[in-house]
C-alpha cells in the first residue's frame, strides 16, 4: 500500500492509474478506523481496480466547542487497517495542503444542510461538503462509498454531485453495528462503561420504530414519539432530535407514504458523546 502526502502526486497516481484503464475508487474518512470503515473498504474492492481511502480530521466540519484537538487519530494502525482489507493507496494530506493561506472556497449545499444534525451545527456540512468535493478533484474517483450511518452526509453528497454534474458514482455501505446493536464510530471509544451500555437503546429505539411502522403505523409523530418513549428510559443517553423525514429533502413527514427515514441524534451525560443512527422504512437509500 502506497502513502501519499501530496495533492499534486495523488492526482497524478490517480490519474495514471485511470488512463492505464483501472477503476478508481475513493473512501473518504477521518481515519480511526474501525470494522464500519473496512466495509466501505470491502465494498469499494467488488468494483474498483485501484483503491484510494483517503484520511483527513477535517477541520471546516467541526465547531469550535466541538472535538477536533481530541479526535483520534491512530495512525499506525489505520495504516495496517487499511492495507489488510485491500486499500491500494493512502491519501493523508495536512491541513495547510488543504486549505493554504487565503482559502476563501466553500461549497453550501442549502435547503437539506440545516435540518437533522445541521440545526445544531450550521457550518458542518459546509466543512463536509467542500472537503469532498476536493477530494474529488484531487483523485478524480469514478466511484465513492459512504456509509449510511452519516445519512444526512450521504443525503448532502449525493445532492451535490447531482447539482454540480459530477460524474463520480456514490455507493451505500450499510451501518455497521457492534453486538448490542451500536452503530459503529470513532467516537465511541469516548464513552464510559456504562454509557456504552446504555447506547444499546438507541438501537433498541429504532427497531421499534421498524415495528410500529410494519403493523401497519404510518403516523410520523406516533413513531417518534415511541423512539423517545425507548431513549428517555436511559439515565445516560439523552436525545438531542428524533425525525422522521424524506429522504429527498429531509423535511419532517407527517403521513408516511413513501419512504421515509427514522434518523436520531443523541448525546451521553457522562462524556458528553455525540451519537447518531437510523433506519430507512419501506425501502432503501
Amino acid at each position: 500500500m502506497k502513502i501519499v502526502n501530496s495533492p499534486p502526486e495523488m492526482k497524478n497516481l490517480s490519474l495514471t492509474a485511470q488512463s492505464g484503464g483501472s477503476t478508481v475508487g475513493l473512501v473518504p474518512t477521518m481515519g480511526a478506523l474501525h470494522e464500519g470503515h473496512l466495509s466501505l473498504l470491502k465494498l469499494a474492492c467488488q468494483y474498483c481496480d485501484f483503491l484510494v481511502m483517503s484520511i483527513f480530521v477535517n477541520p471546516a466540519q467541526f465547531g469550535p466547542a466541538e472535538d477536533l484537538a481530541k479526535y483520534p487519530r491512530p495512525f499506525e494502525r489505520d495504516c495496517e487497517l487499511a492495507a489488510a482489507a485491500g486499500c491500494d493507496c493512502l491519501f493523508v494530506p495536512q491541513p495547510q495542503d488543504m486549505y493554504p493561506e487565503n482559502y476563501s472556497t466553500y461549497v453550501n449545499v442549502e435547503n437539506i444542510s440545516d435540518t437533522l444534525c445541521g440545526a445544531s451545527r450550521p457550518a458542518h456540512f459546509r466543512g463536509v461538503t467542500t472537503v469532498v468535493l476536493k477530494l474529488f478533484n484531487i483523485v478524480s474517483p469514478q466511484i465513492a462509498v459512504f456509509g449510511q450511518k452519516d445519512v444526512q452526509q450521504l443525503v448532502v453528497i449525493k445532492r451535490m454531485c447531482q447539482d454540480l454534474n459530477l460524474s463520480v458514482k456514490i455507493l451505500t455501505a450499510p451501518i455497521i453495528r457492534e453486538e448490542s446493536g451500536l452503530a459503529m464510530s470513532s467516537r465511541n471509544v469516548y464513552l464510559s462503561e456504562k454509557e456504552r451500555r446504555e447506547s444499546s437503546v438507541i438501537y433498541k429505539s429504532l427497531m421499534a420504530a421498524q415495528e410500529l411502522y410494519e403493523s401497519g403505523e404510518r403516523s410520523g409523530e406516533a413513531i417518534r414519539r415511541r423512539v423517545r418513549s425507548i431513549i428517555d428510559k436511559s439515565d445516560t443517553v439523552r436525545p438531542e432530535y428524533v425525525e422522521v423525514v424524506d429522504t429527498a429533502r429531509l423535511k419532517s413527514v407527517d403521513k408516511i407514504d413513501r419512504k421515509v427515514i427514522a434518523a436520531l441524534a443523541c448525546r451521553t451525560s457522562e462524556s458528553g458523546t455525540r451519537l447518531i443512527d437510523n433506519i430507512i422504512l419501506g425501502g432503501d437509500l
